[in-house]
């Protein structure tokens, strides 16, 4: 076998590789040979079978197995008499006209090498780590809100009109030209007036309504409405009042707190304070990650392999897709110049994933960043516990899908190496209240949306 490297190109390297017919013969003589000594056909005794007769019967398909198997070692040769490391599996180009028996093997081999990359000096890098400053009355508004969401409802001592605030259960139907339309008809369907739960204007034209009651409602679908279909578009709903119910009036004090398995309300407060804490705190981490992957973004400009950053595109891509199909969305609305313009931006993106990526993986791996496997099986447990009464097939799909696991692997590696590097890194802290951390934190999750 002899491997010729014929050209480098940025990361790739290019090499051609000929095994010769006479050791292609040899390898395919040899297998057919042992395949001999167990081979059993009618009419010969086990092990006595000739190799002529194996040879038409097996020879194809062995001759096949010699040359992927030739194919392999090529390209290991290519690899690891070079010293390459390559990025990706090598693209093996092989001409099936050229391939016969009696003929020298030839085929070429492309090699995406992994770009080196350059040692990021961590303590250059200079972080702001937003503390959440958590006040009594956020508190307040998220008891007050569990409260209406734990509430009760019963019928008014007194048949009254209904107000805001009140469940109404209708039965409706909506009609758009005259048409019924899909999702728009209901019975026995429940609403809290003022909740926002229907479309806009749909509630108010209900405040005033008594059980038994029919009217029709006139709204407008908004244009970002969920389903393209009746987005933007006059619809007119025939509803009927069947019950109206008011809020039980829940006190929030001490019993109420142990309605919900807590010793008391400050107990309450406690709980809910600490898990609101946690929350933002983690907004705040979220924040500061962007801050780290822009400035490592910067910080280290490299060529990234091409295949690489295919694969990453075609990813995101199909998930675009999938996304535009569920919500109704074609690019041939919008034109062709619109679909070259998102490859575009989405292409960058790949490129930018993969950099960081390779960046984080080279911090990690120059600071012995290691995934420990009690770390995987917390991870484990975490996604059987999405699916109750599933656990078992969960853990049986990780058992048996060890790409699986590596998907595990990956973000708890990424969140080490984060970790690691907010150690390391000039932090500077400065507190804020929570509106403001949330304010900020949409702002630049909406400028971020175009890096992602």
């Amino acid at each position: 076998m002899q491997v010729v490297e014929t050209e480098a190109q940025g990361l790739t390297r290019h090499f051609t590789v000929t095994v010769p017919a006479a050791e292609i013969d040899a390898k395919v003589q040899s297998r057919l040979e042992s395949l001999s000594k167990t081979a059993k056909m009618p009419g010969f005794r086990p092990g006595k079978v000739p190799v002529t007769l194996l040879k038409k019967q097996y020879g194809s398909s062995v001759f096949s197995e010699v040359v992927q198997e030739a194919i392999n070692e090529g390209s290991r040769q290519a690899i690891n008499d070079n010293q390459l490391k390559p990025a990706m599996q090598p693209k093996v180009d092989l001409d099936p006209e050229g391939v016969g028996e009696g003929k020298d093997l030839e085929f070429k081999i492309d090699v995406e090498l992994m770009p080196d990359v350059p040692e990021i000096e961590l303590s250059t890098l200079e972080l702001t780590r937003l503390v959440p400053v958590l006040d009594d009355a956020r508190i307040d508004t998220a008891i007050n809100g569990l409260a209406r969401a734990r509430r009760e409802f019963k019928a008014p001592a007194e048949a009254r009109p209904a107000k805001e605030g009140d469940r109404l259960t209708i039965d409706f139907k909506g009609r758009i030209d005259d048409e019924l339309f899909d999702g728009g008809s209901g019975e026995g369907q429940q609403l809290v007036l003022g909740s926002g739960m229907m479309v806009p204007g749909f509630e108010d034209q209900l405040v005033g309504a008594t059980v038994g009651e029919e009217r029709k409602l006139t709204v407008t679908f908004p244009e970002s409405y969920g389903a393209p279909a009746v987005a933007g578009k006059e619809a007119v709903f025939d509803v009927k009042v069947t019950a109206i119910e008011e809020p039980d009036g829940t006190e929030i004090d001490d019993a109420w707190a142990q309605k919900l398995g807590l010793e008391d309300l400050a107990t309450l407060r406690k709980t809910m304070s600490d898990r609101m804490e946690e929350e933002y705190k983690g907004v705040a981490r979220a924040r500061m990650k962007r801050q780290l992957l822009d400035q490592l973004a910067e910080a280290a400009t490299f060529p990234v392999p091409p295949g690489m950053v295919a694969m990453e595109f075609d990813s995101i891509w199909k998930q675009l897709q999938n996304e535009m199909a569920q919500s109704g969305q074609t690019f041939a609305e919008e034109g062709d110049e619109s679909e070259a313009a998102a490859r575009e931006e989405y292409g960058k993106i790949a490129e930018r994933r993969v950099r960081l990526g390779l960046i984080l993986a080279d911090i990690g791996a120059r600071n012995d960043v290691k995934v420990e496997s009690n770390e995987l099986q917390q991870a484990v447990l975490r996604e059987a516990y999405r699916f109750p009464g599933q656990e078992k097939q969960v853990f049986e799909f990780y058992q048996k899908n060890p790409a699986a696991i590596e998907q595990l692997r990956a973000p708890i590696f990424e969140d080490k190496v984060v970790d690691l590097v907010f150690g390391k890194a000039k932090v500077e802290e400065k507190s804020l209240p929570i509106d403001e951390l949330l304010k900020l934190d949409a702002a630049e999750e909406n400028e971020d949306d175009a890096k992602a």
